[in-house]
C-alpha cells in the first residue's frame, strides 16, 4: 500500500463493519453503523490531519484561569452525494466548531464505470484587491478540504473529486472512508495528487471488486441502504 493510505485496525469499528456488512442491518441500523464507524475513522484522520493551536485564556467555574486552544488549519467538508451524507453528522460532532459543507455529485456510468460529475456547489468565486496598492485578500479556500465517501471500490470517483477539490484551490485532501477495495485506494492514492497533497483513511479493506464494480464481499450501495432505494 502507498505511505498514504491508513487502514484502521481499531476493534470496534471491525467489530461495526462485521454488524453493517450483514443484509439483515435494516436502514436505521445502516443510518447509526456509518455514523459510529465514521466517527472512529476519523478520530483517526484529524488526530494526524490537525494540531491543536493556542486560541488566548478561559476561567474555569471555580475561578480558575487556563489556556484555550483550538485546531488549525483551515477546514471543509465535501460529502459526495448520497452516501457522504451518512458521515456528515459523525464529523460536524467531532469538530469542535462548524465548519462550512460543500458538496459534490457523482456517479458511476453503469457500463464503463466512469465518474459523471452531476452537482458541484464548490463557491469558485475568487476574490481580488480593489486597487493595486491594496493587500492581498484572505482566501477563502480551506486549507484542508475532507472528503466524505463510504466505499472506494474502482477508485474513479474519488479520483475525479480529489482532483476537482485540489483544482479549486485546496492544498491538501484528506479522504474518510469505511470500506475500501486495494485496487480502488492504490488509485485514488496515486492518481489524485501529487506526493503530500492526498491522505486516505479508511476502515477496512476488502480484496477485489466484481464485475459490476462492487466491493465483494463489501456491503453493498451505502446510498441505497441508507435511503431505502435498493432495487430502483
Amino acid at each position: 500500500m502507498a505511505s498514504n493510505i491508513h487502514i484502521s485496525t481499531h476493534p470496534c469499528l471491525r467489530a461495526k463493519l462485521s454488524q453493517l456488512r450483514s443484509k439483515d442491518a435494516n436502514a436505521r441500523e445502516t443510518k447509526d453503523l456509518v455514523h459510529e464507524i465514521a466517527l472512529i475513522v476519523a478520530c483517526e484522520a484529524l488526530a494526524s490531519g490537525l494540531q491543536a493551536v493556542s486560541s488566548g485564556t478561559g476561567e474555569t467555574p471555580l475561578g480558575y484561569p487556563y489556556t484555550t486552544e483550538t485546531i488549525e488549519p483551515k477546514l471543509a467538508l465535501v460529502p459526495i452525494l448520497r452516501s457522504g451524507f451518512g458521515m456528515l453528522d459523525a464529523l460536524q460532532a467531532l469538530l469542535p466548531f462548524p465548519v462550512p459543507v460543500h458538496h459534490l455529485g457523482l456517479f458511476r456510468e453503469p457500463t464503463t464505470l466512469q465518474p459523471v460529475e452531476y452537482y458541484n456547489n464548490l463557491p469558485y468565486h475568487r476574490p481580488t484587491p480593489s486597487s493595486p496598492s491594496d493587500p492581498p485578500p484572505i482566501s477563502p479556500y480551506p486549507d484542508i478540504a475532507i472528503l466524505l465517501d463510504p466505499i472506494i471500490a474502482t477508485g474513479g470517483t474519488s479520483v475525479a473529486a480529489i482532483q476537482t477539490l485540489l483544482e479549486w484551490g485546496v492544498k491538501k485532501v484528506i479522504v474518510i472512508t469505511i470500506l475500501a477495495s486495494e485496487g480502488g485506494l492504490q488509485r485514488a492514492a496515486t492518481e489524485g495528487g501529487k506526493d503530500g497533497e492526498v491522505e486516505i483513511w479508511a476502515g477496512a479493506c476488502d480484496p477485489e471488486v466484481d464485475e459490476r464494480g462492487m466491493i465483494r464481499p463489501g456491503m453493498g450501495d451505502v446510498g441505497d441502504r441508507l435511503f431505502l432505494t435498493i432495487g430502483k
